[in-house]
């Protein structure tokens, strides 16, 4: 925990600040990997993926790299990205939260068009998002980086910098993942619930978290602890 006092104070939900990641977690599949399987017009994104899971790059390279091999319009993108599902429970989960007075953020190593476009077609509003940026110019994807950390050599999104911030010095910060982009910020988090190679590294490390298959099961354990 960032602040030592948090134990001795009689907390209730709204003391919380709620952090998803995107891909795996909130989508029901890793939606830059179906792109890439869909739509790249070689595979040269392979060994860039395999490099990355190696720990050889980082994901700003990776994904760089990745996005010349794809040929897809924004039309075609945006046709596309109305189709990919979501955990069913998501919408409900930011409905209560918001109930509750918390604003919930999705931080992510995917990009704001991607995220954007799923959750309106989801008719999911009012959720704030952190995330690479996506230019298009004909079939030819360009992305961008706003949240890179120079000092971080893992992630094109440097997420922990969002969970850090002063604002929430006093909150109670959960955080929600299943990847490797989400190891920086599960280890600066108060509260964890993770799957996937998020969970393994956790058991590794010894870092307390909940597991989770789906939404409903982490919002369920948010109202038992604090309801």
């Amino acid at each position: 925990m960032r602040s030592p006092d948090k134990k001795a104070r009689n907390l209730k939900l709204s003391d919380c600040v709620v952090f998803f990641d995107f891909d795996n977690t909130i989508t029901r599949f890793d939606v830059i990997l179906d792109v890439l399987e869909r739509f790249s017009v070689d595979r040269k994104w392979v060994a860039l993926e395999n490099a990355w899971r190696a720990g050889r790059i980082g994901s700003k390279e990776c994904l760089k790299g990745q996005l010349q091999s794809v040929r897809l319009t924004k039309e075609e993108m945006r046709r596309y990205l109305s189709t990919v599902p979501i955990d069913p429970y998501f919408g409900r989960f930011v409905e209560w939260l918001k109930e509750n007075k918390i604003r919930p953020t999705i931080l992510s190593d995917s990009f704001s068009f991607f995220i954007k476009e799923i959750l309106k077609s989801h008719g999911i509003r009012g959720v704030r998002v952190y995330c690479n940026e996506l230019g298009f110019s004909g079939n030819r994807l360009f992305p961008s980086f706003p949240y890179h950390a120079q000092g971080c050599l893992r992630c094109a999104h440097c997420k922990k910098q969002h969970l850090l911030n002063d604002r929430w010095r006093d909150k109670i910060v959960v955080y929600i993942g299943d990847g490797l982009s989400d190891v920086c910020p599960a280890r600066e988090a108060d509260i964890v619930f993770a799957k996937e190679s998020l969970l393994a590294y956790c058991r590794e490390n010894k870092i307390p978290c909940g597991t989770f298959r789906n939404l409903r099961g982490i919002r369920d354990s948010l109202r038992r602890r604090f309801e």
